[in-house]
């Protein structure tokens, strides 16, 4: 049956299991652990986009839309944001209120496999755009095709999410690096894909765009940044407390093991001489 989430627009949506499985929930803590993020990380995103003003951008994907926000301010012009999450959806709406922002950004509720976008709205975006989707997306092809089909002829779009093995933590924690093994083995067991940063560019290719360019976000901080305790110690800790359960599932270490490891690795961020290395995967493809 067609479902009809937004006013002349008409896609039929998958089922949950067809389409992905997001690890992480939508609960409040979530919520906060994802704004965080995005305040440390959106600059470096932002200025790898150098978007152009008057640019028409879709964002998939657009979670809390802080990110989303951005880009319309650097484009000077509305942004398309489809998010999948209501829970997610409603946060964004209520962030761009706040800031007096709302009207920087279309908020749709769809998913990546199935845009919600008008007829008339394909082939008419200067830039498509996506960040830690397709990860959890168990036809990431389909998403990005759809991306491309937004595109006008010669519109860019932009691939970022990651590929989890490449954090790096020195000195060692004890354990933190088998607890960060056995969680990036929890993304298979439900179809997810924790090294897709590694095949952005082939899946461009692949989709039908011709690949320009292919690079890394920085994702880190050392002992002497505040950082690394408030942004990438504690996210990190969020990340592996919010999928505690499917990590234990795993058998690999015990609920008094994880205890351990989390506190271990809490402490080890107060340190002055630790450093934490994180690559976020960037690729870019023109459409032909």
């Amino acid at each position: 049956m067609p479902f009809r989430g937004h006013r002349d627009l008409e896609f039929n949506v998958p089922t949950t299991d067809q389409i992905s499985h997001y690890l992480h929930g939508t609960s409040p803590e979530e919520q906060d652990r994802l704004s965080k993020l995005n305040d440390m990380i959106n600059g470096r995103s932002l200025a790898e986009m150098n978007l152009r003003e008057g640019e028409s951008v879709l964002d998939v994907g657009s979670g809390l839309g802080q990110l989303t926000r951005a880009m319309a301010r650097q484009a000077k012009a509305k942004v398309v944001g489809i998010e999948r999450s209501a829970e997610q959806l409603d946060q964004a709406r209520r962030f761009a209120a706040q800031a007096k922002e709302s009207s920087l950004v279309d908020f749709r509720q769809g998913d990546a496999t199935g845009l919600p976008l008008r007829a008339e709205e394909w082939g008419t975006f200067d830039v498509a755009h996506t960040r830690f989707v397709l990860e959890h997306l168990r036809d990431p092809m389909t998403a990005v095709r759809q991306m491309i089909r937004a595109l006008k002829p010669g519109g860019r779009i932009i691939l970022e999410d990651d590929g989890h093995d490449t954090m790096r933590f020195y000195p060692e924690s004890p354990g933190i690096n088998r607890l960060w093994q056995t969680y990036i083995r929890t993304y298979d067991r439900v179809g997810n894909d924790p090294l897709i940063g590694h095949r952005l560019v082939s899946i461009l290719h692949d989709a039908g765009a011709i690949p320009v360019r292919n690079s890394w976000l920085f994702f880190g901080a050392c002992g002497g940044q505040p950082e690394l305790m408030k942004t990438c110690v504690e996210n990190l800790i969020s990340i592996l407390e919010g999928t505690r359960e499917p990590i234990l599932s795993l058998g690999e270490v015990d609920a008094s093991g994880f205890k351990q490891i989390i506190d271990a690795f809490r402490e080890w961020g107060k340190r002055p001489d630790v450093a934490i290395w994180y690559a976020i995967s960037w690729a870019e493809g023109k459409m032909p």
